[in-house]
Order: C-alpha cells, then structure tokens, then sequence
C-alpha cells in the first residue's frame, strides 16, 4: 500500500497569511501580484538609476510580515534571530503551525518525525542585504551567519528547535525544490525510516520590495502579470511563500483516526537529462516520463484524473512543450478530449521559485477537500502552439463544482525545475471512512458539558489564540464551508494535540 495521507498542512502566500485566505482569493479569481509606486521602491532601498528605466517591471508577489517573528517562542535570542534568514524563521514557524493542524502536540507524541524542505538561492539572500548594512559580520565558515543563512542548515534547525528525530534533509532542485521535498517524503515513510514527515519549501526575495529589469530574450514577464497557457503569455514573476504539509502513510492514519486532507497515491521525480535545447529549458519526454512513472506507481488510468495543476510557466515556448508532454501520456490511456480541466496557481500568486510545488500541491488538496475547482485567470484566448479542441484538457474560467464520477475525485500536480529535475504527484479526495466524527467520551452516553481549554507563553498569544479560535469556529459552522463543527471533538484537540503553556 503506497498511499501517504496528508494529515496537516500551514503556508502563506502572496495576498494571503493563512490557507483560509489563499483559498478564498482562488475561488475568487484574485491576483497577488503587487505594483508598486516609485516611492515604495526607493523606500526599499532600490536605485532611482534602475527602477526609472522603462525596462523596468514594478511588481512582484510578495509575502507580508517576512521581519516579523516569536523569537522568544523557539527560545531564539534577539540577535540571532535579526542575523536568522526570513526563509529560516518562516518554516521554523510553518512547522509548528502544520503539526498543530493536525491535531498533534510534540510533548506527547514519541513517534519520529522526518523534515524534508528547500530554501531560495542566494542571488537575493538575506545575507547579502545583511551584510550590505553590516560589512563587519563576514560569515566564516560556521559562524552564526554561515548557520543562520546557508541552505544546508534550514531542515536540521526545524528538527534541532522542535526535537523532531526523524531524517532530516535541505532539498535543492530549483523550482521542483518542493515537490521534490514531498516526494523524498513519502519514500521515507514507506521505507520506515519515520513515522510521520514534514515536506515542502520556502522562498523570500531580499530585497523584499523590488521589480525586475527586462532583458531580450529573458524569461521574466514585460507587464508584471503571469498567463499560463495564454496568447499574450509573456513571461515569469518570481516571489515569496512558504508551505509544509505532514505526511503519514494512508493505513496508520485511519487507524489513528487522523482528520485526512487528501491521499497521495503516488509521486515520481526524474531528469531531462542533455536531450533538449538549454541547460534552462525543459524537454517533454522527460516530463511525460515522470508523468507515466507517477501513474504507475498510484496504479490508476490516467483517464480518472478530473485536475491536473500544471507547472504552467507562462512562455510562449514553455507552456506548449508542457502540454504536449501531459497529452502524451494521457493519449496512451484515452482519446477523449477536452474533459481534464487544467490551470496554474502561478497566474494568481506568480512564480514562487522554491515554494512553487508545494503552493500547487496544497492549491490541489484545497480542492479535493472543497470540491470545488477555482478559475484559470487571465485566460482570455490559448497560446496558437497549443490545441486545446483536441487535447484533454480544458481551460475553466470561472469557479465550478467538482463533481464526482465513476472514480474517486483525482488530481495531478506537474512541477519543473531549471537543470531538468521533474517532479509528479497523484492526489485523491480523502476516503470516506476518514470523515470527520465526534469522538467517543464514553461507553454509555455522550457529555452535555465539554472543557474548552486553551494556554500560550505570553497573555497577548493566548488573546490571539482566543479570537483565532472564535473566528475558525465562526467560519466553520457556514453551511458554505462545509465542515461538521463538534464541539466535543474541539474540546478533544485542545486537551490533548496541543502543548500547553503557562498561561491559560
């Protein structure tokens, strides 16, 4: 049984702070891509000689509060953690949160724990801006600086603050990087070498507030926007975000009873190779490899995928080799055409570099989980390289409802990055049997009195996490969200999946 559920998840995205945000700007068509004024960037520190060249693009996907972080918390010192790359500071945090997602609390959970993640380069790091500004602090080979930035260091200091023991790895593979990360995951898992895993990735562009300059022939947009699969594509946005999903195979968690998000039923990952034009280009036969390999091991037809969540780069040469290659497989399975809807969450929230997988991968698992398929915005006409009429696929523009066939509702995730490594995964809906009931409080009857009870390090945390609480409860009793608010359930998992603090 290669099944891996997913079983919590946390991430921030351009425009959004929580999942709940970034879900809703999908279903509402929203683009995160902010514009700035010349004021912003010459706040930011950005020369006037290169943001007033008319090459120059003003926008960017960006990630609010990236100075902002409960040093105190992870028992950080104040200096360490102003030295800490933002990359580093988010996972540590996005850690906690997706464990406390799913309903586990580290004081009592014995089981080992794997981290498997990737950070951005360092053509933007933080360092680099740091030591703009501090020309003293020269980053010696294992000196705070070197550990507080370099990518080797990300996932072993999630393990070292959060005592989490199982294998612990710094995965790079450049835009892949993330999907990359779930994908060694789940092998892990399957191989026994943890029982549960954090997997995916993190990228902040320092300087934070910055455009692009446009060069002939580059991949970068010319207007700031991104068009996956459209005529007037022009080009890449790149930007910030953040995301981990927690891993544990299928079988352990319906018998932990585990609130299940979605199953992976099979992830593979391969190497163009030297078979295609440039060391930067992408070549269909090894996605359509890695696509095929994917398959096999999930052991379902292509033909019952509902979704595929394309790589979706939005060039004009880019977006028709990916195409091509997804067609390629399918056709071997079904000659049916236009009935798998396809899109790109990069057209919302731009190219997260490094987060860019995992953003696809929790955009898939929020669809399987609300059953509903958001638009492909800023879709007017297909690129002319690309014959939709007589593929798979569709372009859906509007918001639509998933509905469910002969099949259980299933997805695919396509993920590319620059050198050739590939990246696939096969997602299905949660089974029923991991459907959400009140636990049993006893063997005769149920409780009319449950104690709610809720604790932080500091009385302003536990403020928040009252008003967090309120609001979640508020939002899950919307017959919209559809989601079964049990009070005793609640109760259970604030009592025994979540660590408690001295104030209460």
């Amino acid at each position: 049984m290669n099944e891996i559920a997913i079983i919590g998840m946390s991430g921030q995205f351009p425009g959004a702070k929580t999942l709940a945000e970034f879900w809703q700007n999908l279903r509402e068509g929203r683009e995160s891509i902010r514009f700035f004024t010349d004021e912003e960037l010459e706040q930011a520190g950005i020369a006037r000689s290169l943001f007033r060249q008319p090459d120059y693009v003003k926008a960017a996907p960006v990630l609010e509060d990236i100075d902002r972080f409960d040093a105190a918390f992870f028992n950080i010192s104040r200096r360490e953690a102003e030295i800490l790359d933002p990359q580093q500071r988010l996972l540590l945090q996005c850690a906690w949160a997706a464990i406390e997602d799913a309903g586990y609390a580290l004081d009592n959970y014995r089981g080992a724990i794997g981290v498997y993640a990737g950070s951005g380069g360092a053509i933007s790091s933080y360092l680099l801006e740091y030591l703009a500004h501090y020309p003293d602090a020269r980053g010696d080979t294992g000196s705070i600086h070197h550990l507080g930035n370099d990518k080797d260091f990300l996932a072993t200091r999630v393990s070292y603050k959060l005592n989490l023991q199982g294998p612990s790895l710094a995965v790079q593979t450049a835009c892949s990087t993330s999907l990359v990360a779930v994908h060694l995951a789940c092998q892990s898992l399957l191989n026994g070498e943890c029982d549960m895993a954090l997997a995916g990735g993190v990228s902040v562009r320092i300087p934070h507030i910055a455009g692009h300059l446009m060069t002939e022939g580059s991949i970068f947009s010319a207007d700031g926007h991104m068009r996956a699969f459209a005529a007037d594509a022009q080009g890449v946005v790149f930007g910030s975000g953040v995301g981990l999903v927690l891993l544990k195979p299928l079988a352990q968690a319906l018998k932990d009873k585990d609130a299940i998000e979605a199953v992976i039923k099979g992830t593979a990952i391969n190497n163009d190779g030297g078979g295609k034009m440039s060391y930067m280009a992408t070549a269909a036969r090894g996605q359509a490899g890695c696509f095929a390999d994917a398959l096999a091991v999930a052991d379902i037809r292509a033909e019952t995928l509902d979704y595929i969540e394309a790589h979706g780069t939005g060039t004009a040469m880019g977006d028709p080799v990916e195409i091509n290659a997804l067609t390629r497989v399918i056709r071997s399975d079904t000659q049916k055409n236009q009935y798998c809807a396809i899109g790109s969450v990069k057209n919302n929230v731009g190219h997260l570099d490094t987060a860019a997988g995992i953003t696809s991968l929790m955009k898939v698992v929020l669809c399987l989980k609300h059953r509903r398929i958001p638009p492909c915005i800023h879709f007017n006409s297909p690129n002319p390289k690309i014959d939709f009429s007589n593929s798979p696929f569709y372009i859906n523009t509007a918001e639509q409802t998933w509905e469910r066939t002969d099949s259980p509702r299933r997805a695919g995730v396509n993920c590319l990055g620059i050198g050739g490594t590939n990246a696939f995964a096969i997602l299905e809906e949660a089974p029923p049997e991991s459907s959400t009931q009140p636990l049993s409080a006893g063997q005769n009857k149920i409780p009319s009195h449950y104690l709610v009870v809720l604790s932080a390090k500091t009385v302003t945390a536990l403020q928040h996490r009252l008003r967090d609480l309120l609001h979640w409860l508020e939002e899950s009793g919307k017959e919209e969200s559809g989601q079964a608010v049990s009070l005793q359930s609640v109760a259970f998992t604030l009592h025994l999946g979540r660590n408690h603090f001295a104030k209460r």
